[in-house]
């Protein structure tokens, strides 16, 4: 058989998996009757929110849910015609790593910080006995040079904490692919990162598929990814499998109410299906006009090394007007954020203005500074590193009218905290909960109602949405519109995600290397991007597998019908 056929047996089956995890009160039933197969050469699809079983359902599959609390009350995983779901210890590992093995959505967290990644590959094939000292070494190199990282004899033996995102992911592939597994389970590996980043990864992983013909299981709640990788699809909900075919026919013709929604809540640009939430309101005045903005930072190689300077943000300039929502899109490193960062003065600038109300940002005293923060706000990405855990939504939303003093008696905070969770789609009843009671959707609900609760001018939304479920993504988009229509309220929208900024943004702004490379209005850059890297962004968007033609992929409006 050839890497690239398809088998027509499966290689992996499921049948009527259940799983449990036990709590105080009763079993919560995590994963309810799954069932599924891949063939060799085959990618499958699993799709679904969070919470809806898809990770347990693979971890399953690796023995890697802890029992208890977890709890396999039924079901049959067969591996190459074998029952593989009661084997422990020599057994299992002759399977995980060598037959079946997983890459994790956080490298981070899976990378042991103090041993090198060289190390960290090393110890796979000693684990297996596959071989040892010098040969390991060099074939550890190999696998680095393999996925794409840069200079590997040297790199070989650096930390995880001196390679990006997208590098740490390529080095768990690395890992992954070592013992040159029959089927890589892949759960939500390109889900932090940036597009074009995510698109190597995803070429990756289609081009190891195509030289070893393995099997691959792709865990995603991004429809796009799914549908430009997907051979078959499975969508799961609450714990249950609720529709599975060929990836074609899910996608456009889904049958199940809960895929249509997942489906509809997809950002459809300029498209009249979609529609768009921009603005409707006419920009007004000027809210905030920036000037040759700039940032560098000083740093020295070693201890007695000599000074040297970063320039992370170099001479940016843009202004924003009332009721309008400015989109700042780039790659990791892009200084997006360092510019959000200066504008709220947790970072000082190197040199240039920020002109609000008639008065330059980086003069003001403490005084002039604690005011201009009551009327520019900020929602950050992660809204439970956010907030103080101990505190009630109460405390957390009512806190600026404790700091600013002069927004609203005391006497009318808990009414006025009920007004604001009402305002953001929660209920009366969650006034007295804390934080880690939340989903992160409701979380980041709560964050936008402190924001609101001083009142603001303009709201700063540092990837607000990167992490969230593709509907939760949709509701707080849905909901920052409709504020800013009833509010007047003006936004700078900063994302890596080129579908949501071309829903919401009335105008963009493109930065690579700390500089702004193309700005417009958003219905001009995604039509006709002049900028090459602008193009490369836009290039890296995902296409559906059944209509993506590999080189070259479809740019501005040829990429318009391409919605799924």
């Amino acid at each position: 058989m050839s890497p690239t056929s398809k088998s027509t047996s499966p290689l992996l089956t499921v049948e009527n998996l259940t799983v449990d995890f036990l709590s105080d009160e009763s079993p919560v039933r995590a994963v309810n009757a799954v069932s599924f197969d891949v063939s060799r050469g085959e990618t499958l699809v699993i799709l679904g929110e969070s919470g809806s079983g898809k990770s347990v359902s693979t971890s399953a599959v690796m023995d890697l849910i802890d029992q208890p609390p977890g709890d396999i009350v039924s079901g049959r995983i067969s591996f190459d015609g074998a029952p593989i779901g009661n084997l422990r210890g020599e057994p299992r590992r002759l399977i995980n790593g060598q037959k079946i093995a997983m890459i994790f959505q956080d490298p981070l967290a899976y990378l042991n910080p103090v041993y090198t990644v060289g190390r960290q590959i090393v110890e796979i094939f000693a684990c297996h006995g596959v071989a040892s000292g010098k040969e390991a070494r060099e074939r550890s190199i190999e696998l680095l040079r393999r996925v794409g990282i840069p200079e590997p004899d040297t790199r070989i033996d650096q930390y995880p904490h001196q390679f990006s995102g997208g590098q740490r992911q390529r080095v768990m592939i690395a890992m992954a692919i070592a013992l040159k597994p029959d089927l890589l389970i892949a759960d939500e590996p390109t889900t932090a990162l940036d597009v074009s980043v995510q698109a190597q990864i995803l070429d990756l992983l289609r081009d190891l598929q195509n030289e070893t013909g393995m099997a691959l299981i792709l865990i995603t709640h991004d429809l796009e990814v799914a549908a430009s990788m997907a051979d078959r699809v499975i969508v799961m909900n609450r714990g249950e499998i609720v529709e599975a075919g060929v990836a074609r026919d899910v996608f456009t013709s889904p049958r199940h109410a809960y895929t249509k929604k997942l489906i509809s809540a997809l950002p459809h640009g300029d498209t009249a299906e979609g529609g768009n939430r921009r603005s409707t309101i006419p920009s007004g005045e000027t809210v905030l006009k920036v000037e040759n903005l700039t940032k560098e930072y000083l740093f020295s190689q070693g201890l007695f090394g000599k000074k040297q300077s970063f320039r992370a943000v170099n001479d940016v300039n843009f202004e924003i007007r009332k009721g309008e929502t400015l989109g700042i899109v780039g790659e990791s490193g892009s200084g997006k954020s360092s510019v959000a960062r200066m504008l709220l003065r947790l970072t000082e600038p190197t040199a240039g203005r920020a002109i609000f109300a008639g008065e330059d940002i980086f003069s003001m005293n403490q005084a002039r500074l604690l005011a201009f923060r009551r009327k520019v706000q900020m929602v950050f990405q992660d809204p439970y590193g956010s907030m103080n855990p101990r505190m009630s939504v109460h405390a957390i939303i009512s806190e600026p009218w404790a700091i600013h003093g002069d927004i609203l008696p005391q006497a009318r905070w808990k009414d006025r905290v009920v007004e604001l969770l009402e305002l953001v789609g929660l209920n009366p009843e969650h006034v007295d909960r804390y934080p880690h009671q939340f989903s992160g959707g409701q979380r980041q609900r709560i964050a936008i109602a402190r924001a609101l609760a001083s009142e603001p001018d303009l709201i700063i939304c540092d990837e607000a949405v990167s992490a969230l479920d593709v509907s939760i993504q949709a509701q707080i988009i849905d909901l920052l519109a409709d504020l800013r229509t009833r509010l007047g309220l003006s936004y700078i929208f900063i994302t890596h995600d080129l579908p949501i900024v071309r829903h919401f943004a009335d105008r963009i702004v493109v930065m690579k290397q700390g500089e702004i490379v193309e700005d417009g209005s958003t219905s001009a850059i995604f039509a006709n991007p002049v900028h090459p890297y602008t193009q490369s962004l836009l290039e890296a968007t995902p296409v559906p597998k059944w209509m993506a033609v590999r080189a070259p992929r479809p740019t501005g409006r040829a990429r318009d019908a391409l919605t799924l």
